[in-house]
């Protein structure tokens, strides 16, 4: 598919209580090329949660246009968006959503159990293990969430969330449950599946969580504030160098 993977134009999201009206999203243009990985930061308010939503085909805009793959994904109604949102749309959340009395493999096999009837369950399973392997979980297949650390818990809902083999990957807040150690952990999992082609934009509100990311956009009030690639944002945050005698 030849364009951009993702591109918003002018991407409004107003929600109206009575005669009060707010504005989650204000405006907002991106472009995302296929094999990008990209974090959006921002503070609590700042609409990166809506703006989260919208590209994740969970809700609607307001007005502006939204294009996923091709696809004029504004103009869809719920059916349509949900069908394009299985199709090429892998979510990873800061809960990790696993079915506590299923093993790891049956938890990453589950999507394929709905989105894919044609499928055997020989080709079921060999898809989980091979996603499970691209998460470093070779050899936990038979764990139960209960016998898996949360960093490995993330790790399962990762290859949940590759097992149909998505255009992107969707992180929101993926780091929000664990230390810090174990954050920088699963970050080096999204880094990995970006080298190896894998498109990945990323929500969160730290900035230790955004640098794994090789482009930030940052949101304010609604509104995209800035956008460049990590190395301007490290530049712009460095201590200056000692003035040598």
């Amino acid at each position: 598919m030849s364009g951009p993977l993702v591109e918003i134009r002018g991407i409004e999201k107003v929600y109206r209580m009575g005669e009060t009206e707010v504005r989650a999203v204000d405006g907002a243009d991106l472009v995302v090329e296929a094999g990008e990985f990209v974090a959006v930061m921002g503070p609590s308010g700042s609409g990166k949660s809506t703006l989260m939503n919208l590209l994740g085909c969970l809700d609607r805009p307001t007005s502006g246009t939204y294009r996923l793959d091709g696809v004029d994904v504004a103009e869809l109604d719920p059916d349509e968006r949900a069908e394009i949102r299985n199709a090429k749309i892998g979510f990873v959340f800061q809960s990790f959503n696993l079915l506590p009395r299923t093993t790891a493999l049956e938890n990453v096999e589950l999507p394929l159990l709905y989105g894919h009837g044609a499928l055997g369950s020989k080709d079921r399973l060999d898809r989980a293990r091979s996603a499970l392997a691209q998460v470093g979980l070779v050899g936990r297949e038979h764990h139960h969430p209960s016998q898996l650390s949360g960093g490995q818990q993330q790790r399962v809902a990762i290859a949940r969330a590759l097992i149909n083999q998505p255009a992107i990957l969707l992180a929101d807040e993926p780091t929000g449950n664990l230390d810090t150690r174990t954050s920088e952990d699963v970050m080096a999992v999204f880094q990995e599946l970006n080298e190896r082609g894998r498109t990945v934009l990323l929500i969160t509100h730290e900035r230790d969580v955004a640098v794994h990311a090789k482009r930030i956009v940052q949101m304010r009030d609604g509104k995209i504030v800035s956008d460049g690639p990590i190395e301007q944002v490290r530049a712009r945050v460095a201590p200056p160098e000692e003035a040598r005698p």
